[in-house]
């Protein structure tokens, strides 16, 4: 490791510690963001899922979000009570509920698509060309690396 990454970096370059860093800086940059729109960013997210496509089961919302199923209830209820989401039934299979946009969420559409752009742009600026790809294939490669 070069000495300027050394100076840097904690716990001797500790993946998990230093990513865990970044992550929460990069949390509170979204955080100053979209106070203004009474969302957590994990429901920022949540909502774009739903503007890729309307209608999906909770079970397939965590999984694009990256969280597990069976704690991902609280974030549904909370976008329900802020008239974001609809909680409807499956019209094959009634067991099940589908999870839609309500018309206040899709008439911010545009508004909170724009605030996602923004803010992954000033994240982008702060690297020198050509290092944020690279930096954007890191993160797809730790998505799916398995070390078994």
């Amino acid at each position: 490791m070069n000495e300027k990454l050394a100076h840097t970096l904690r716990f001797g370059g500790s993946v998990w510690c230093n990513m865990d860093i970044a992550l929460r800086n990069i949390e509170q940059e979204f955080l100053r963001e979209i106070r203004q729109y009474d969302l957590t960013v994990i429901e920022l997210y949540i909502v774009r899922a739903l503007f890729e496509r309307d209608g999906q089961y909770a079970s397939e919302l965590a999984h694009a979000v990256g969280r597990a199923a069976t704690s991902f209830t609280p974030n549904l209820d909370k976008l329900q009570r802020k008239n974001m989401i609809e909680r409807k039934a499956d019209t094959r299979d009634r067991r099940a509920v589908r999870i839609h946009l309500t018309e206040s969420a899709l008439a911010r559409r545009d508004e909170l698509l724009g605030l996602a752009q923004r803010i992954d742009s000033r994240i982008a600026s702060v690297f020198a060309k050509g290092e944020f790809e690279t930096f954007l294939k890191v993160l797809s490669t730790l998505q799916v690396i398995n070390l078994d």
